[in-house]
């Protein structure tokens, strides 16, 4: 149990504590908020926009050739909103695969690189302390056994 934990301390002494999480600098807190501002304002123009060609196309004197205008436009802007998903979701994903391979991917080579060389100190403790300490232990007990068994020594 004790080699165990030594073991454990050796592990985690030889790897890197975790880096902090780095705050924003103004200058990008306030790149962020404008990058937001602007995808605001550009759902709420579509919107708008929309809203306006739905009241323009619907008045009275609007025929089905009309109606279907406004279908084939909200379509074209669904369409429209799908593609911006699907660059957003392929931005995220490209993010995750950068982090994959440049911080998860080092962290898991070091882990392994660790794990090795415990192994390594292991076996080489086994071979050149155990066994002779145990071996030593096993020839005390024999000798101490013959002793008393001849009466030289007692218990």
């Amino acid at each position: 149990m004790e080699h165990e934990d030594v073991a454990i301390r050796e592990a985690s002494s030889s790897t890197d504590p975790p880096q902090p999480i780095q705050e924003l600098s103004p200058e990008e807190l306030r790149r962020q908020r404008l990058t937001i501002a602007i995808i605001i304002a550009v759902v709420l123009f579509f919107l708008l926009a929309t809203l306006a060609s739905v009241y323009y196309l619907s008045l009275p004197t609007t025929d089905t050739e009309r109606i279907r205008d406004i279908f084939i436009i909200f379509i074209s802007l669904e369409f429209l909103v799908l593609g911006l998903a699907m660059m957003i979701l392929i931005v995220q994903l490209s993010t995750l695969i950068n982090l994959l391979q440049n911080e998860i991917k080092p962290i898991i080579e070091s882990t392994n690189e660790t794990t090795n060389t415990l192994r390594g100190t292991v076996m080489f403790l086994s071979e050149n302390l155990t066994e002779p300490v145990i071996a030593l232990n096993e020839y005390l007990s024999a000798i101490r056994q013959l002793l008393i068994t001849i009466g030289l020594f007692r218990r």
